[in-house]
C-alpha cells in the first residue's frame, strides 16, 4: 500500500447513517454520511454498504486511470448531502503526476446515484476548494491508494 499518498477514505462506524465515513486528505479530516449510498436504488448498486462504497471507489479508480492517457481533470464524489456534494478534484497536467484537492459543489445529492455518478461528474463547474485539503502524487500511486481503500471498504461488509 503506498504510504506516501496522504489520502484515505474509510468507515469510522458500521452503523451506516450519519458521520460514519471519513475522508483524510493531507492534514484535513472530513466526516461524512453513507445515507445516499445506502438508499441508492440504481441497478448498478450492489448489496451491502461495504460493496456500495467499493463500487464508488471502483469508479474513482477508473476515472484516475483515464487521466494516464495524457492528463486532464476528474471529479470524484465522497460526500452526498441534500443541498450539496463534496468532491475530490484530480488534476493531471501530464498523465503522470496529479494534484488532488477536496472541495464542494452545489450539486444536490438527491439527483445522483452514487453507484453510477459518472454522468454527473462533468456538471461540477462550481468547485469550491477546501483550504489545506490537498495532496500531490503520481497517478500510479494514487490509483494504488484508491484500490487499497476500495479493498478495505469492500471487506467492511454490510
Amino acid at each position: 500500500m503506498p504510504a506516501n499518498v496522504a489520502l484515505h477514505f474509510d468507515r469510522v462506524s458500521t452503523r451506516g447513517d450519519h458521520n460514519d465515513l471519513r475522508l483524510r486528505i493531507g492534514p484535513h479530516h472530513h466526516k461524512c454520511d453513507s445515507y445516499y449510498l445506502a438508499i441508492d436504488e440504481s441497478p448498478t448498486a450492489p448489496g451491502g454498504l461495504g460493496s456500495r462504497l467499493a463500487r464508488l471507489l471502483e469508479q474513482w479508480g477508473a476515472q484516475v486511470t483515464k487521466l494516464t492517457d495524457g492528463g486532464g481533470t476528474a471529479y470524484l464524489p465522497y460526500d452526498f448531502s441534500d443541498q450539496c456534494t463534496a468532491w475530490l478534484r484530480v488534476s493531471s497536467p501530464d498523465g503522470q503526476t496529479a494534484e488532488v484537492q477536496a472541495g464542494w459543489s452545489s450539486i444536490e445529492a438527491w439527483g445522483i446515484c452514487p453507484s453510477d455518478y459518472l454522468s454527473t461528474a462533468p456538471d461540477v463547474v462550481d468547485f469550491d476548494p477546501i483550504a489545506g485539503a490537498r495532496v500531490e502524487s503520481s497517478l500510479i500511486e494514487l490509483t494504488a491508494r484508491i484500490d487499497a481503500n476500495r479493498t478495505t471498504l469492500a471487506a467492511t461488509g454490510p
